[in-house]
């Protein structure tokens, strides 16, 4: 003897031959009625389950699995056909069967990678991770760091300052800072030697936005400090920084230079990435890039810390990563790293699907 369930079930069937007539909400309607799960007509029969014998319970269960499977097939079928969300007819033009837009996944933009690479090398170097704010005043910016007050870098022109002259405080105007050297500051203000330290973080300056400059970018600064640290520290540090990310090959020349927080100072360049040394448009035809700016702490910038220039000397350095990652990646134009062009970042790790 059947189930009563069996009967229960065929009174289903005329209602699945009734699906391809139905139009608008009544499909969505008839999905809640037939397999909702609070008060679906197929799901109550699934429930009677356990009640039944053993002997009964398979061969009724698949019965009824039959049935859903049906159930489930027709009204998705129904549902394409009358429109997505029981809309009612499709509109002239749409074509249900094409597949649908591909998912854009991002992924981390080159400059950020670069940052977090050149970070975990300097951590592995023994050095911590700092940060300090991006608005900052005229002493913590330029005087704490040697600038001369004459400086052309405290220009209007240069630097992006957000109060004038009858809003500023004790350390002078407010600005947002044009380097991350500030935060060396705030590290030797914080506690005493030794420090080493490396310091990502936005600058900003009041450049125009052209293939090599932009008013708004990234860079990342260094700082080492201790009793006896002179500069073949420096270039043994930033030589080793060097073969890490670039190559073990890769050939290091500094240069000198000039900066008003370090003394001596100096330029590091590496051999072009893109022509490894032969000349091309990208390195001017030198075979070289330079990649930072380096030099040792100047005893003022030390004093001005706080910290004592006969005891302590230290080094420094900084550089833009947005230029490294175009070295690194072979990019003619920093525009195009804040472009937000989808075709460029899905070279680095983005996909569609």
């Amino acid at each position: 003897m059947e189930p009563t369930g069996y009967h229960e079930l065929d009174q289903l069937l005329p209602r699945l031959a009734a699906i391809d007539r139905l139009t608008g909400d009544a499909v969505e309607a008839e999905r809640i009625a037939i397999l909702g799960r609070k008060q679906g007509a197929v799901t109550a029969l699934l429930k009677t389950l356990p009640d039944l014998p053993a002997e009964e319970r398979k061969a009724f269960g698949a019965a009824v699995n039959r049935v859903k499977q049906a159930f489930e097939a027709a009204l998705d079928a129904r549902m394409a056909a009358v429109g997505v969300g029981g809309g009612g007819a499709v509109p002239a033009g749409l074509d249900l069967t094409m597949p649908g837009r591909q998912r854009w996944v991002g992924s981390e933009h080159p400059v950020t990678k670069v940052v977090a690479e050149i970070c975990d090398i300097f951590r592995s170097l023994g050095f911590a991770v700092a940060v300090g704010p991006e608005i900052e005043d005229e002493w913590m910016n330029f005087f704490a760091l040697n600038f001369p007050k004459n400086h052309p870098a405290l220009d209007a022109h240069d630097t992006l300052y957000l109060s004038d002259d009858s809003e500023s405080r004790e350390g002078g105007k407010l600005l947002l800072r044009t380097h991350t050297s500030p935060v060396q500051i705030r590290t030797m203000q914080a506690g005493p030697p030794p420090y080493r330290v490396v310091i990502p973080g936005m600058v900003y300056r009041n450049d125009p936005f052209d293939p090599s400059h932009a008013p708004a970018f990234a860079q990342i600064e260094g700082l080492a400090v201790d009793e006896g640290v002179g500069l073949v520290d420096l270039k043994a540090t930033l030589t080793q920084f060097v073969h890490r990310f670039f190559s073990p090959s890769t050939k290091v020349r500094f240069r000198p230079s000039y900066f008003p927080f370090t003394e001596p100072s100096g330029e590091l360049d590496v051999e072009c990435q893109l022509c490894h040394g032969s000349g091309c448009p990208a390195c001017k035809q030198t075979g070289w890039m330079e990649i930072l700016g380096c030099g040792m702490v100047h005893p003022n910038v030390l004093t001005n810390a706080g910290v004592d220039p006969e005891r302590y000397s230290g080094w420094a350095f900084g550089m833009g990563p947005g230029r490294v990652a175009m070295n690194r990646y072979g990019l003619p134009d920093i525009r195009y790293l804040y472009s937000g062009d989808m075709r460029l970042l899905r070279q680095f790790g983005g996909a569609d699907r």
